[in-house]
C-alpha cells in the first residue's frame, strides 16, 4: 500500500488577523515546518490563493517560503482551486472560470510558473459543470467524496469521469474521519486500521482539513508527521498515482461535497449545508448572492464592484449559517454585508435593487436572532452533532488504553514546550484535550 494524503488549507477574506495569526501559528506553520523536518514525508496541498494574500498582509511570509522549499524539494504539490472558495456548483460557469483563474495569477504571484496537475473544488462541491470547467482548464484531475461514487470505490485503479475524461480521485471517508478525530493518533493504531491492506497492491486516499492539525485537534501535527513517516506506508503525491495503477474505469460521479452524509442523499439534497431548501437564512442568502451577481454582471462599468464581488461569494457564510451544526451569526452578518455593500457599489445600479439588497441582508440578520432567541439553532444543531460525533470521539473508548495514553504523552510534551514560551493560551487548550482523552482512559 501507498498512502496519498490531502490537506487543505484556507481563511476566508472575511477572515480577522487576530484568527489567521492564531490558526497559522498552531497549524499551518508547524505542519509545513513538519514536513521540512521529515523529508520522506509527500503531501498534497491546496492553498486557496486568498490565504497566501492574507499570509503576505499579516506577516507570515516565512510560510509562503516554507512551501517554496517544500515544492523545490519534490515534497509537495499544490492543486489548483478556487481564489475566494466559493461553492463552486452554486455559481455561473464564466463565474466558476473568473475564481480559478484569479487563483492561478495568485499561486503564479507567490510559486512562479509552477502548474498544478489537480484541482480541488471548494468544499470537495463536485458536479459535471465543475468537472467539465476543470476539463477545460488544463486540469488532469479532480478530488471528489468517496460518497460520489455510485458504488464502493477499489482503490486498486484509477476512475475517470465518463463524460469528460478527466480522472477522478476519491477521498476515503472513514480512515480521514479516523485520523482527523484523533483516533488513529499513533503509528500502532494506524496500521491495525489498516490491517491486511498495507501488504495490498493499493492506495489510500485521505482528505482532511489542514486547521485539524493543531488548530482543532491540538497536538495533531505532530501525530501527522509519525504517521506520513511510516516506511511500512510510504506516501506519494496524487499525481503521481495514475502511472502506478494504469487499470481504469469510467464512471458518472453523483453531486456531492465532503461534508455529505447518506442522508443528503436519500433527499438529493447534495449541498445542505451550504444550501439547504428547508433553510430560510439559506434561501435569503442566496437570493441576495443572486442578485449581487446579476447586479455586477450586468453593468457596463460595475468599477470596485466587480473585486467585491468576487471576495463576497465565499461559501463560509452559507456553512454557519446551517446550524447543522455549525452557527456564527457574526459570519452570517459579515457575509450578508459584504453582498449588500457589493450592490450599493455598482454605479448605475437602480435605487430598487440597492433597497431590495438592504431588506433581504435585513432579513438574514432578524431571521438569524430569532432563531437564536426561538431555540431553533440549538435544536438543529443536536440533532447534526449527535450525528457527527459517530464519526469521532465515540470509538476512542474502545482503543487500547496504552494506545491512548502514548496520545496523552505526545499532548504533555507540547504542552510542556509551550508553557516554557510562554503560550498559556495554547497551554489550555492541549490540557483540555488531556482531560478528555484521561475520560476514555479511566473509563477502561
Amino acid at each position: 500500500m501507498i498512502w496519498a494524503n490531502f490537506l487543505h488549507f484556507y481563511q476566508p477574506p472575511t477572515q480577522k488577523k487576530i484568527w489567521v495569526d492564531r490558526i497559522t501559528e498552531e497549524s499551518y506553520r508547524r505542519v509545513l515546518k513538519g514536513l521540512l523536518d521529515h523529508p520522506a514525508a509527500r503531501v498534497t496541498l491546496n492553498i486557496n490563493g486568498v490565504l497566501l494574500d492574507l499570509w503576505e498582509e499579516f506577516g507570515h511570509k516565512d510560510v509562503i517560503e516554507m512551501v517554496g522549499q517544500l515544492l523545490d524539494r519534490g515534497q509537495i504539490e499544490l492543486t489548483g482551486s478556487a481564489k475566494f472558495h466559493p461553492l463552486l456548483p452554486t455559481i455561473p460557469e464564466d463565474e466558476i472560470k473568473r475564481q480559478i483563474e484569479l487563483n492561478a495569477v495568485t499561486l503564479k504571484k507567490y510559486f512562479g510558473d509552477y502548474q498544478p496537475k489537480g484541482f480541488f473544488p471548494p468544499e470537495m462541491a463536485y458536479d459535471s459543470v465543475v468537472a467539465k470547467v476543470a476539463k477545460e482548464m488544463g486540469f488532469s484531475w479532480i478530488i471528489a467524496e468517496e460518497l460520489s461514487y455510485p458504488g464502493k470505490v477499489a482503490y486498486d485503479r484509477i476512475y475517470q469521469d465518463q463524460e469528460t475524461g478527466i480522472t477522478l480521485f476519491f477521498r476515503e471517508r472513514e480512515t480521514s474521519y479516523k485520523i482527523l478525530s484523533g483516533q488513529l493518533g499513533t503509528d500502532r493504531l494506524f496500521l491495525e486500521a489498516l490491517g491486511a491492506r498495507v501488504w495490498k497492491n493499493e492506495y489510500l486516499l485521505t482528505a482532511m482539513d489542514g486547521e485539524t492539525f493543531g488548530h482543532h485537534r491540538p497536538g495533531m501535527d505532530r501525530a501527522l508527521m509519525e504517521l506520513l513517516s511510516l516506511e511500512a506506508v510510504p506516501t506519494v503525491l496524487i499525481s503521481e498515482l495514475p502511472e502506478k495503477f494504469p487499470q481504469v474505469e469510467k464512471v458518472s460521479p453523483r453531486p456531492s461535497t465532503w461534508a455529505l452524509m447518506e442522508k443528503d442523499l436519500e433527499k438529493k439534497v447534495p449541498f445542505a449545508r451550504w444550501d439547504d431548501p428547508d433553510n430560510e437564512i439559506h434561501k435569503t442568502q442566496w437570493e441576495l448572492t443572486e442578485l449581487a451577481i446579476k447586479t455586477v454582471r450586468n453593468s457596463k462599468d460595475p468599477g470596485k464592484s466587480r473585486e467585491m464581488l468576487d471576495r463576497a461569494i465565499h461559501s463560509d457564510q452559507y456553512w454557519w449559517a446551517s446550524a447543522r451544526p455549525w452557527w456564527s451569526l457574526e459570519m452570517i452578518e459579515r457575509g450578508a454585508f459584504e453582498l449588500k455593500e457589493t450592490i450599493s457599489m455598482v454605479p448605475a445600479a437602480a435605487d430598487e435593487i440597492k433597497q431590495k439588497a438592504k431588506d433581504l441582508y435585513f432579513s438574514i440578520i432578524t431571521t438569524g436572532f430569532a432563531w437564536q432567541r426561538e431555540g431553533r439553532v440549538e435544536e438543529l444543531a443536536k440533532v447534526e452533532d449527535e450525528e457527527i460525533r459517530m464519526h469521532t470521539d465515540s470509538a476512542l473508548p474502545g482503543l487500547p488504553k496504552e494506545e491512548i495514553e502514548k496520545m496523552i504523552k505526545h499532548l504533555e510534551d507540547e504542552m510542556e514546550e509551550v508553557t516554557r514560551n510562554r503560550e498559556f493560551e495554547r497551554a489550555a487548550l492541549l490540557r483540555d484535550r488531556i482531560k478528555e482523552l484521561d475520560n476514555y482512559v479511566n473509563q477502561k
